[in-house]
């Protein structure tokens, strides 16, 4: 049955009904995952303003805290499976949080695989990818999107709309076995070691985040366009698209934390 959020103030909701309602949007028991997806930080009773990252580094829980949010949502938390003792940069991180009362949420891979408000559902629409299809392997799953463009593009052309799109100066390896760009995979972040599944798809085009070493040489071999826009760049997609989402919802206001890293 499907969850209905019942708020009785609009723009003011309680946590534990926003956590209920983001569990199920998200559908986050349904992915194998590292991350420990869903509330990883409690704090205060309720939700009245949003923030939302990339990352929970320090300086982004800091600058949710000194925003008056009382909710920051990002794609990478702060807990990823094993034990991690509460000391040095990571003591920090929690203290920040629980010294401001500030509820952390976290959706990793549900994020990624959203067909809505998930990044590359997003980039997909961005593209306005055609015929689209599940792509990107992830455990007993797929979480990128495969599709067309509407018209065919030279790689050139095509990895400066992406620069435009990301803000990011795009690594491009032109492995494929033409210098054009029709049918194309997009997997954000860590994608480039679906070099191979693009190929078997017959997809001429891998748009992902950042490159590994141990695939460079996949893009030439498999003959396969390889388009680096950027781990963080890639990632900034679904959790401004989320945000929209509980403002329509619920009335929040919220607003983006940008702390881009480069990579």
């Amino acid at each position: 049955m499907s969850y209905v959020s019942l708020t009785p103030t609009r723009g003011e909701v309680p946590r534990d009904t926003l956590v209920r309602w983001l569990n199920e949007y998200l559908n986050v028991g349904a992915f194998k995952d590292p991350s420990l997806n869903g509330l990883q930080i409690e704090g205060t009773g309720t939700v009245r303003r949003v923030a939302v990252a990339v990352d929970s580094s320090l300086k982004t829980i800091q600058h949710a805290a000194d925003s008056g949010a009382d909710l920051l949502i990002t794609h990478h938390g702060l807990f990823w499976g094993d034990p991690l003792a509460l000391s040095g940069p990571h003591r920090e991180r929690v203290r920040t949080a629980l010294m401001a009362d500030l509820n952390l949420y976290v959706s990793h891979i549900p994020l990624d695989a959203h067909p809505v408000v998930g990044n590359n559902a997003m980039i997909a629409q961005a593209l306005t990818l055609q015929n689209t299809e599940p792509f990107g392997e992830w455990a007993d799953g797929k979480i990128g999107i495969a599709g067309e463009l509407p018209f065919e593009q030279s790689l050139q052309d095509f990895a400066d709309r992406v620069q435009k799109l990301t803000g990011e100066i795009c690594l491009v390896h032109g492995g494929g076995r033409s210098p054009t760009v029709r049918r194309l995979g997009v997997l954000s972040g860590s994608g480039a070691g679906s070099i191979a599944e693009a190929a078997a798809m017959g997809l001429d085009t891998l748009l992902t985040g950042e490159p590994e070493h141990k695939h460079f040489h996949d893009a030439f071999e498999y003959g396969v366009n390889v388009i680096y826009a950027g781990h963080y760049e890639t990632e900034v997609f679904g959790v401004r698209a989320l945000a929209a989402r509980l403002e329509d919802e619920f009335g929040l206001a919220w607003q983006f934390l940008h702390h881009p890293t480069g990579l």
